[in-house]
């Protein structure tokens, strides 16, 4: 083990485990089976530019450096972006490089306790960030034959979902039907079918223009993820505080949106075996969002359409899920509230928001108030549910 640095050093910080009959520590022979459901891949550089039709190769994210030296990354949805030089040290660094091969994965998440991962992209998060949706489908279709290349071997613990560029919707029904075949258990969506600001003559997952596709998925039996920053550009703010401004507010909060498509429209009453959810927009917003849908049904009936059989909120019960990473507010709220089972717990590996390799302490920090039955749930139960993994296959001792 590694001597870790000062600026991570807080990760450490625990109030330990004590009357915890099964911990999350890695060496805990009773250990929980723990499912990251939020985990990013480490993509080759070149496998755009190596695979993508000519057409297209001129039109992908780069990087150009102008006539004073200075980096800028350029991508057609996206404002163009100065890169700074980074000079990573201890563990930022290692999290920086890691994840590059499967065999490293698994060396790493046994490190931390972790029985299985959902993979989502990393580079190719940028894949959505074009108003032309063929090219993202493009895009995507390279992405999910490499993830399956990739991951194939090692498909009971490394468990990607197949990228979809829903803007193309008759691309996006056969990229269903042969992400089915080629044995994905889930898919990613962005945010928003078409990237960009926000514009109201484009098609949304409310519009029965989707019909189509939920049947494909239901039919299909894979579940459907939002994750965040996908779907608009994400750095909207500039200068002062924009970090932070831009994670809160134009990161995480847009991801609500497609939760709420789903929830009010009726889709889910359509199709009813939907499973969908957000992923890495934390889970406090959760409770809020159930209440606020279900005052403006109440509240504005009379411009509410369609009516339907139950409140928006309950089709999230039935139905949906949230990942976070550390939500202790969210935590907090989860019994009250009765959502234990629509909460999935993730280390984001490798990314620096995660808690790998730490995840140990932070769920300590974070679940001491939680039952066991209700921390075996969030941690891996309510994952291999809804990606349908089977635990006692997985899980590395037997589950209780």
């Amino acid at each position: 083990m590694h001597q870790i640095d000062e600026p991570n050093r807080w990760r450490l910080s625990t109030p330990g485990h004590p009357g915890w009959k099964r911990t999350a520590r890695p060496d805990d022979p009773n250990k929980f089976f723990m499912v990251s459901a939020d985990c990013h891949a480490n993509e080759p550089a070149n496998l755009w530019v190596d695979r993508i039709d000519k057409k297209y190769k001129d039109r992908l994210p780069r990087v150009e450096v102008d006539a004073d030296g200075v980096k800028w990354q350029i991508s057609e949805g996206w404002a163009r972006s100065r890169l700074l030089d980074s000079n990573l040290q201890g563990e930022d660094q290692i999290r920086g490089k890691a994840g590059a091969t499967p065999e490293q994965r698994l060396l790493d998440h046994d490190r931390d306790g972790v029985d299985a991962e959902i993979i989502f992209p990393n580079k190719g998060l940028t894949m959505w960030a074009t108003p032309d949706p063929l090219f993202a489908q493009a895009q995507c279709r390279i992405y999910n034959d490499w993830a399956a290349e990739a991951y194939g071997p090692y498909r009971d613990r490394l468990v990607p979902m197949a990228a979809l560029a829903t803007g193309d919707l008759e691309g996006s029904i056969e990229e269903v039907k042969r992400a089915a075949k080629m044995g994905f258990r889930g898919l990613t969506l962005p945010c928003k079918p078409i990237f960009g600001a926000h514009d109201a003559r484009h098609p949304n997952y409310n519009m029965k223009t989707f019909d189509p596709l939920w049947a494909a998925i239901q039919d299909c039996d894979l579940a459907v993820t939002f994750h965040v920053s996908t779907g608009r550009d994400p750095r909207a703010a500039r200068k002062d505080g924009g970090a932070v401004i831009n994670y809160v507010s134009h990161s995480l909060a847009p991801t609500i949106e497609p939760i709420a498509n789903l929830c009010a429209s009726g889709v889910i009453e359509k199709f009813p075996r939907l499973r969908f959810g957000s992923i890495e927009a934390g889970i406090g917003w959760v409770p809020w969002a159930m209440q606020a849908m279900d005052e403006a049904y109440h509240k504005h009936h009379m411009w509410v359409f369609p009516k339907l059989k139950k409140l928006p909120s309950e089709y999230f019960r039935s139905n949906g899920f949230a990942s976070f990473q550390e939500d202790p507010p969210g935590l907090d709220l989860a019994q009250k509230y009765d959502l234990c089972r629509n909460f999935l717990w993730a280390n984001d590996y490798p990314h620096h928001e995660g808690s790998w390799p730490h995840s140990a302490e932070a769920i300590e920090r974070q679940m001491g108030h939680l039952g066991e039955d209700e921390r075996a749930q969030i941690l891996g139960l309510n994952a291999a549910r809804v990606f349908k993994l089977e635990v006692k296959r997985l899980a590395r001792m037997a589950v209780n």
